[in-house]
């Protein structure tokens, strides 16, 4: 058996992405970074240099970031109880004040840093920079047989995208940088939002006019019903398996934001496992990738 490091195989392994690096020079990848990849030092690393190793082969990815647990470790430290409504954090002023200062500047700089220090241009970014991100609020409304009406549930500064203008984004591109994004939004009331980073790196996806949205999560992909790795799937078989109950709880997000990328026009989305070291690099470049494939076609969400 060869070794990693037989000449044979390194050759190998340069010839079968040698096509995909043609393929994808010049288009625009989205990748919405969170997970374990953002936790483990070493996987850090490996996806910094997958992000600069994509930038000189001719790539323009656009990193958008999350930052939950980090969010969630400052609260702890400075005695603030953290509520979710649907799973999304309940962000009253003071909480928005911890999320802008970790999402916009402690994460958002490690991760700039990190790409730097590995020979990349990035340049960090929130939602707020060059008017990039416009939010609304997002209101949640639970009923019952015994309501009269809906209740209205107010979870304070949590967003969803309104619009997207890419001129700073484009600009940055243009000048061979790499873009940082973290997912901070502002509204026509001049409040910020706090805006779940998998819907922030599909709309950014769409109106790039991306060629690829890559999502990493910590699972090896979108599982089946008997957890293997389901690929190469289109918008009708998702919505069957979201019907059939196969994609579930927090897969749900993630999918929404691919299908209505691909749906929109973006070519593809990946949804793969940031865990696996590299992940980047054996999704765009290999034959077999690390994750699930989904590409375009017309979809009709389930009631």
């Amino acid at each position: 058996m060869n070794s990693p490091r037989d000449p044979a195989s390194i050759a190998r392994v340069l010839t079968e992405a040698l096509p995909y690096i043609q393929r994808f020079a010049g288009k625009t990848m989205v990748i919405k970074y969170g997970g374990n990849a953002m936790a483990d030092d070493t996987l850090k690393n490996k996806f910094a240099r997958d992000v600069v190793l994509m930038k000189l082969v001719g790539m323009n990815p656009v990193v958008v970031h999350g930052g939950g647990p980090q969010i969630g470790r400052l609260l702890d430290r400075i005695g603030k109880k953290t509520e979710f409504v649907n799973g999304m954090r309940v962000t009253d002023s003071e909480t928005m004040d911890v999320v802008e200062m970790v999402l916009g500047g402690l994460v958002n700089k490690e991760i700039v840093n990190l790409i730097n220090s590995h020979g990349g241009n990035a340049v960090g970014l929130s939602g707020k920079d060059g008017s990039l991100i416009r939010a609304r609020k997002m209101v949640f409304k639970r009923s019952s047989p015994e309501m009269e009406a809906p209740e209205i549930i107010d979870i304070g500064h949590v967003g969803e995208v309104s619009s997207i203008d890419t001129a700073v984004v484009d600009m940055l591109v243009k000048g061979n940088f790499i873009p940082v994004i973290a997912p901070i939004g502002v509204g026509d009331d001049g409040q910020s939002y706090n805006i779940n980073a998998d819907l922030v790196a599909g709309k950014l996806a769409e109106v790039l006019d991306a060629e690829k949205l890559i999502i990493l999560t910590n699972t090896a992909g979108l599982l089946g019903a008997n957890g293997e790795v389901l690929t190469g799937l289109s918008s009708r078989d998702v919505a069957d398996l979201i019907e059939q109950g196969v994609i579930r709880d927090g897969m749900l997000p993630k999918i929404h934001s691919a299908i209505d990328a691909v749906s929109a026009g973006v070519r593809s989305a990946h949804i793969i496992d940031g865990r696996v070291e590299h992940a980047l690099m054996l999704e765009l470049l290999t034959n077999e990738g690390v994750g699930t494939l989904i590409h375009g076609g017309s979809f009709r969400r389930p009631v």
